[in-house]
């Protein structure tokens, strides 16, 4: 079980590190630090922090693959990437493997804690807002996304990894089933933040979850793009 308020920040950068837990210290935050891979998984041993401020790029074990072993675990903490302003191709493939969410460095600090503090809202959210929600489970596809539960579960009970993220995204779509919904308004319901038309993290994160929920993810029918638009949750 996670803690609440506690934030990790795992980088091999020690001003960095110690200027960002400072700072979240003095905002209300408890504040544990990690120089690599192996100092974390030694501190996750003993607390589980609600979040991880975890680098990409750091001696020995890099942010990806810790991220990578973090993501099966069932209820891990929650990540945010730190990643240099030249990572794209690693900030998409941290979305793709679960992140929650990413920040470029040289990080800003009051953004910082703006991020952890809707990464916190987000995961805490279970509260069911669907008419639909009495049945107990919605179904999505080839599956079933158990609202009280934030689960969610193949045809024959198998329950299948999802992230807070992706959650939360399928929660959107069912109290909008049959309606467009464009970038915008799946960033502010379900994500927390403005749309920026060169942030691609919904597509990236919408094609993660077409792989979970669609009999033929390269032809969804269950979330499917209306082009110009932006996406329709329709499961007739």
């Amino acid at each position: 079980m996670a803690e609440e308020n506690l934030i990790c920040v795992c980088d091999d950068d020690q001003p960095l590190r110690e200027m960002v837990a400072e700072y979240l210290g003095k905002n209300g935050f408890v504040v544990m630090q990690a120089e690599d891979g192996g100092s974390l998984r030694t501190l996750l041993e003993e607390q589980t922090p609600a979040v991880i401020l975890l680098d990409i790029n750091m001696p020995g074990e890099d942010g990806l693959s810790v991220l990578r072993s973090l993501q099966a675990e069932e209820d891990g903490p929650r990540v945010i990437m730190l990643t240099a302003a030249g990572e794209t191709i690693d900030r998409i493939i941290g979305l793709e493997m679960g992140a929650d969410d990413y920040l470029s460095k040289p990080v800003d600090l009051r953004e910082l804690v703006a991020r952890i503090r809707a990464v916190l809202r987000r995961a805490s959210r279970r509260e069911v807002e669907d008419p639909q929600a009495t049945q107990g489970r919605l179904p999505f596809g080839k599956a079933w996304l158990d609202l009280e539960a934030a689960q969610l579960f193949d045809t024959e009970g198998k329950l299948i990894p999802l992230t807070a993220m992706e959650f939360n995204l399928l929660k959107l779509f069912a109290r909008n089933r049959g309606r467009v919904l464009n970038r915008d308004q799946i960033l502010e319901g379900a994500h927390d933040r403005e749309w920026d038309p060169f942030d691609r993290s919904i597509d990236i994160r919408i094609s993660r979850i077409r792989k979970k929920i669609e009999p033929n993810p390269d032809k969804p029918a269950v979330i499917r793009t209306v082009r110009g638009l932006g996406y329709i949750y329709d499961p007739g």
